[in-house]
């Protein structure tokens, strides 16, 4: 970490604690590719998520939230940074890196006290210099894109660099039967089947590897470490923040027999996929009733999210929202989310406020009365004036980029391309949710004045890409 940001965020911790007592825990649990329509609190009636919709049922939840990018890294890195991740310059999967000098927000709320860990996914840099492992792990090419979660605030981790299978994650059949392949997934190896490794190990420190406890449900592995973490935090008396990363649905989808059963009537496809989903919807069931146990529930808030759209080529499903994963339209960055805060904010409540990943980091620091350290561009808005019922309009339009396409969303409308700025559509959010209708011809002053917005924050994301906001 460099000097400036250690004495900013050491400011923080020694004036915010002694300015506001306090300090609820914070989880936020992100899935991965899980579609818009891929839970019963969307209205899906035939995937089984009976403990997510409980809790969406009892908190808020957000009919119009956004993922900050149409594939995982660059969503997870606005996550703990509130910024585009173009910012950073980590423009897709497998590409990039957190860096050290981007503020955190477990870099803040450890300075506040908090304990702070990591879990599943991480998808922010490679976790090892010396294996070969996963998509860049050890390789020479790869080296400057090391970067581990105790290098950016957090305490400990546990966490793959990228996909792992949802079942049995370290391993994968010898051989296929019917309708399964390497891409889209497969039946839980039993025990007399053959088994190869699959290449993707958990790390839990520096050149470490984890390696017992690592059969079964992945998301079970998961919460397996999760809820030991919380149960040292409170023993400990200190307020505790995590990311939970799972990795499900993303392919490939592995489900066991059990969990295949509940679907027994869908071909195998759906088999495998909504039976992975309801696996990981016990593990949040299970972290719930953690919760109630350790009498922690109202001190704890919980943001549950997607990283995008739904993959292309399984049932997961965007409903009525247009194109998938990869895709700046609807489908590909409108993403399933709601918040729970038991007794601190509306409960019952469904909210179409266009809100996006960014926003975590603002709403964060809002609820704890913390600034953020310096004034480098902040692309999110803090949501907690609309978590306690306030009525808003977002007042700083939210821009995409990815792929050559970019986008400039605000409270109705979204301007889009898809050929990095050669030409432009626009789409009338409020009622025209599938983006049906382009109507750019007929509003050319909107989509002018959007259009300058949008080149003028590019502009702003191309200097921060350049690092200009490190000096």
């Amino acid at each position: 970490m460099n000097c400036l940001k250690k004495i900013l965020l050491l400011f923080i911790g020694i004036s915010c604690y002694k300015a506001y007592a306090q300090n609820p825990n914070i989880i936020l649990i992100m899935t991965d590719d899980q579609g818009w329509f891929d839970v019963g609190f969307n209205g899906n009636n035939e995937i089984k998520t009976p403990n997510l919709d409980k809790l969406a049922a009892n908190g808020i939840i957000f009919d119009r939230f956004y993922s900050a990018s149409a594939v995982c890294s660059p969503t997870r890195a606005s996550v703990i940074t509130g910024r585009n991740p173009l910012r950073m310059n980590i423009p897709t999967a497998n590409s990039g890196h957190m860096k050290e000098e981007e503020i955190t927000l477990p870099e803040i709320l450890k300075e506040r006290g908090y304990a702070t860990a990591h879990f599943g996914k991480w998808h922010l840099g490679t976790l090892t210099q010396l294996t070969f492992d996963a998509n860049r792990g050890g390789r020479e090419k790869f080296q400057e894109d090391y970067s581990i979660p105790t290098m950016h605030g957090y305490d400990e981790y546990f966490c793959t660099e990228s996909k792992v299978p949802t079942f049995d994650p370290m391993v994968y059949p010898t051989s296929f039967k019917n309708g399964e392949g390497m891409r889209y997934g497969w039946r839980a190896i039993e025990d007399h089947d053959s088994k190869k490794i699959y290449g993707t190990s958990y790390w839990k420190g520096i050149e470490q590897k984890s390696t017992n406890n690592m059969k079964g449900d992945n998301s079970k592995i998961i919460m397996d470490r999760v809820i030991p973490f919380i149960e040292n935090s409170v023993k400990g008396n200190r307020p505790f923040f995590t990311t939970i990363w799972i990795h499900t649905p993303h392919l490939p989808v592995v489900s066991d027999t059990i969990h295949r059963s509940y679907y027994s009537n869908s071909d195998l496809q759906k088999q495998l996929y909504y039976g992975t989903l309801t696996a990981m919807d016990e593990q949040i069931g299970r972290l719930w009733s953690k919760l109630d146990e350790l009498d922690i529930q109202k001190e704890t808030i919980i943001w549950f999210c997607s990283d995008n759209g739904p993959e292309n080529g399984t049932p997961g499903s965007a409903n009525v929202f247009r194109e998938r994963k990869r895709s700046l339209y609807e489908g590909g960055v409108r993403v399933p989310a709601f918040v729970i805060w038991k007794d601190h904010i509306k409960e019952g409540v469904r909210l179409d406020f266009p809100s996006i990943t960014s926003d975590y980091l603002p709403t964060i620091l809002d609820i704890l009365n913390i600034k953020y350290p310096d004034g480098r561009p902040v692309d999110g808005v803090s949501l907690y004036g609309l978590l306690q019922g306030e009525i808003k309009i977002r007042e700083k339009a939210i821009g995409f980029i990815f792929d050559q396409k970019i986008s400039w969303v605000n409270n109705q409308y979204k301007l889009i391309s898809i050929d990095n700025g050669k030409n432009f559509e626009l789409y009338n959010l409020i009622n025209d949710r599938s983006e049906k209708e382009n109507i750019i011809q007929k509003e050319p002053e909107i989509a002018s004045k959007m259009k300058n917005e949008l080149l003028k924050w590019l502009s702003s994301v191309e200097n921060s890409k350049n690092g200009s906001d490190y000096n």
